[in-house]
């Protein structure tokens, strides 16, 4: 299987330079089935698999082996790494450890080599014909559902026309910009050819000599899916796209002011793109004609959508601990109990993260943390757990972590009643979230009520200001009465003959 750099490379061959099938495959040495198969790939999502338990015994040095190569280039010919001495240095390093054979390493080298020598794109003139685009990050505060952060905003201009559009995110990591990116070209129905991005991290691992940068496996990914050729500026050179410079700064004064209030930033996002249509209604600043006019000339120029959406997503593997919670980017997310000191699958977008068993199997779903957040808990596994077990639950550590309220209440109780309120307490969790359910108990037990009955009946006041209407259940002594037919037929024959006569 080839590396993601090298499909790139054959891709990029074919669809900017227009060299043939063959010519590729002579150029780079691969088989012509399998230029020819990588060309006419259309989807580049990544799926994610079920841990492997065998790993290849050199995967763990790959890191280190790759960086010694990276660090030969500053170095003369004579004293760069030959395949013998990156064996002999693994061998001194780890030792007993180390048992692969120097065989095996002599192919590994080979193979990073291979890698590390893989060409990556030029640049563009700085002229910009229809169908082109700039991207870059700004800073902005913003308020969702009470709660202040202060994130990100990613801009899309195209030069041509002065258009652009925006989405609104609490951080600039990867997820967002390609996230961005998908939203708006799924707005606009289709991809601009080229695009021009300052060296932003989440796109760029390393800028090399002659302008070649190392581009991140995300981005290179994202990039393949969609067809678009990227272009870098050089280190402080933010003129080379003013164009998405002057969008920043624009879409600050014209969206952003006053800070924005709102429910739910998806929803949000959505809004602005709107917004961003809405404002090409103008006349471009040079005098060319209105901008929606203009845009049309670049849409004309994009390329079409590819036919499988690009689901975005990072994931990687984590230990649930002995409660069952999962640390991720520094925040920690609940799993279920039975997956304590197990390991995950954390599989997180921009807006949510979803927690996976080893075998892709679904665990649980939360809302993805950023800012001063630091822990998201899922109660629903945990309760239903306890429901089932009530005279465990005290010396569980679980215990500790549920309201005092709470717990007062199933010191209170015995088994029969720790077993209902549990249940009731997992059924109001359930239907409108932990802090709802708080919430119902709490009033409930200062109004002095203790019976469950009547703290559901809260429950349902708080949600809906209705109470809930109850069954009536009637005695065996009740008679059952015969379910009686209206025959209309009587009102009918009343009508024709003009009323009832006496």
């Amino acid at each position: 299987m080839l590396t993601m750099e090298q499909v790139y490379r054959i891709r990029n061959m074919k669809k900017f330079e227009g060299k043939s099938l063959r010519k590729i495959s002579q150029i780079t040495g691969h088989n012509f089935e399998t230029v020819k198969k990588y060309v006419e790939k259309e989807d580049f999502n990544q799926a994610i698999r079920p841990k492997r338990h065998r790993r290849g015994k050199l995967s763990p040095y790959r890191s280190i082996v790759m960086t010694w190569l990276i660090n030969d280039k500053q170095a003369p010919h004579k004293q760069q790494h030959t395949a013998k001495r990156v064996y002999d240095r693994l061998k001194e390093l780890y030792g007993d450890e180390f048992d692969a054979s120097e065989r095996s390493v002599r192919k590994f080298v080979a193979d990073i080599r291979k890698e590390l020598h893989m060409n990556t794109d030029g640049f563009l003139p700085l002229e910009h014909p229809p169908g082109e685009g700039q991207a870059d990050f700004g800073e902005a505060r913003f308020i969702e559902n009470g709660i202040t952060y202060d994130g990100y905003y990613f801009n899309m201009s195209y030069p041509h026309s002065n258009g652009g559009h925006m989405q609104l995110f609490k951080s600039a990591n990867q997820e967002c910009l390609l996230e961005g990116m998908k939203a708006i070209f799924e707005h606009i129905g289709g991809v601009p050819a080229a695009i021009w991005f300052d060296n932003m991290s989440t796109a760029v691992k390393k800028i090399k000599e002659y302008g070649e940068r190392d581009l991140t496996k995300g981005f290179l990914r994202f990039m393949m899916h969609y067809g678009f050729q990227s272009n870098f500026c050089n280190p402080n050179s933010g003129h080379e796209k003013g164009s998405v410079e002057n969008k920043v700064g624009y879409h600050r004064r014209n969206m952003l002011v006053p800070i924005p209030e709102f429910k739910d930033l998806k929803e949000y996002n959505k809004e602005l793109l709107q917004k961003c249509d809405q404002d090409m209604d103008r006349m471009h600043y040079k005098g060319y004609g209105m901008i929606k006019d203009l845009f049309r000339e670049d849409k004309q120029e994009f390329f079409k959508l590819p036919k499988a959406p690009f689901e975005v997503f990072l994931h990687e593997f984590a230990k649930a601990d002995n409660y069952g919670k999962v640390k991720f980017d520094s925040r920690i997310y609940s799993t279920s109990p039975n997956m304590a000191g197990r390991q995950v699958i954390v599989k997180a977008g921009v807006y949510d993260v979803e927690i996976l068993d080893t075998n892709c199997n679904h665990i649980i779903d939360h809302r993805r943390l950023y800012g001063e957040e630091k822990e998201s808990m899922n109660w629903i596994p945990y309760l239903e757990l306890m429901s089932k077990r009530p005279t465990a639950l005290k010396y569980t550590g679980l215990y500790n972590q549920l309201p005092q309220i709470l717990k007062e209440y199933l010191d209170k109780s015995d088994y029969e009643g720790k077993k209902q309120a549990l249940g009731l307490f997992t059924r109001m969790t359930v239907g409108s979230g932990f802090d709802a359910a708080i919430e119902a108990f709490e009033e409930g037990l200062k109004l002095g009520v203790t019976d469950l009955d009547s703290i559901w009946a809260t429950y349902c006041r708080l949600k809906t200001g209705i109470l809930p209407e109850p069954e009536v259940s009637l005695s065996d002594t009740v008679p059952e009465l015969k379910k009686y037919i209206s025959n209309i037929k009587a009102y009918d024959e009343l009508f024709l003959t003009g009323g009832m006569q006496l």
